[in-house]
């Protein structure tokens, strides 16, 4: 079976409750959003939802989706940097755990932290202090780094530091890897919508985009911005949250309907609804499956906190999949 390399930023989640809004506006973070925030910024939003439930994951949004995948039988690899610190040895034995194989380098900054507020409409939004994350650069990029892999995943925050991202996908490319992207946040498109184009017409195989995503890059509604996304490369898939989702490969195109669940925390869906819809893929699944699949997946991951599955849900996941194709 084909082997999923994933890269992104090697990031603990810290995952919080919010009993409503008002934190948000009391640390001006834009509902929704993932904002980057110095270390004493992290800590004084920490100190600020001190009071709060909290859940400790290992993140990062390819990073979900690698975990994703790897929970579905397929054989995965991460790539990333973390801190010689407890934090960075909690994400490493957590990709060990879960049958990842550990592309980590590791540096003295401490590992980065994303505080994920989720909102009591179970949105989420994202005060991420990059620690030791962002140090991954071009340098430490090689093209042994994707030996043994056929396919090659990353997350659009990568794309702010543009040597990274070129060189990355540029040896994934070299390597003849099928290269997927997802897209990561409205406001990191906005800012880097020139660079990212070209990066997705180049090199980009398949692409991952939540509705407000893909406005930011086409500045066109859904169905239109999927259009012009698909022209950009095989096949472009857009998010629509509760309302499914629409995936386009040359002139097919499929609407998905949203599984129902009882969301509390939307965090990790996109990540996971990947997951679900490269499994498929790579199972040679039709889109309409590979399609379901994901919105299975996502939608299972809104009714818990965190984005993460517990382990003893895969096999019940699995078990869905096989009544699904009847097998």
């Amino acid at each position: 079976m084909a082997q999923v390399l994933g890269m992104g930023n090697a990031l603990v989640d810290i995952i919080t409750r919010l009993e409503s809004d008002s934190t948000l506006e009391k640390f001006f973070l834009p509902k929704g959003s993932m904002q980057l925030v110095d270390n004493h910024f992290s800590l004084q939003v920490e100190q600020g939802t001190a009071g709060l439930r909290k859940v400790l994951t290992s993140g990062g949004s390819a990073s979900n989706t690698i975990h994703g995948l790897a929970n579905l039988g397929i054989p995965a690899g991460y790539i990333g940097k973390v801190g010689n610190d407890e934090l960075g040895r909690f994400f490493r034995d957590d990709l060990i755990l879960n049958n990842i194989e550990p592309r980590l380098f590791v540096n003295e900054n401490p590992t980065g932290r994303a505080l994920a507020l989720v909102s009591p409409d179970s949105e989420r939004t994202f005060a991420t202090f990059l620690g030791a994350a962002i140090d991954l650069d071009a340098e430490d990029i090689s093209e042994t780094l994707f030996n043994g892999y056929e396919h090659f995943y990353m997350e659009g925050y990568l794309v702010q530091d543009p040597l990274l991202f070129e060189k990355a996908v540029r040896l994934a490319h070299c390597n003849r890897m099928t290269i997927s992207l997802d897209m990561a946040s409205y406001n990191v498109v906005e800012a880097n919508k020139t660079f990212l184009t070209e990066m997705i017409q180049k090199y980009v195989n398949i692409l991952f985009a939540n509705e407000e995503e893909a406005k930011a890059i086409t500045g066109k509604g859904p169905a239109e911005a999927l259009h012009i996304l698909a022209e950009w490369t095989d096949i472009a898939v857009v998010k629509l949250g509760p309302r499914g989702s629409l995936i386009k490969k040359g002139h097919d195109m499929v609407e998905v309907p949203a599984v129902k669940a009882s969301a509390i925390d939307t965090t990790g869906a996109g990540d996971l609804y990947a997951a679900g819809f490269l499994y498929g893929l790579i199972s040679g699944f039709e889109l309409p499956v590979c399609g379901a699949v994901g919105s299975l997946i996502s939608g299972r991951i809104t009714e818990i906190i965190g984005p993460k599955l517990p382990r003893e849900e895969w096999p019940l996941i699995m078990e869905k999949i096989r009544k699904a194709l009847g097998a």
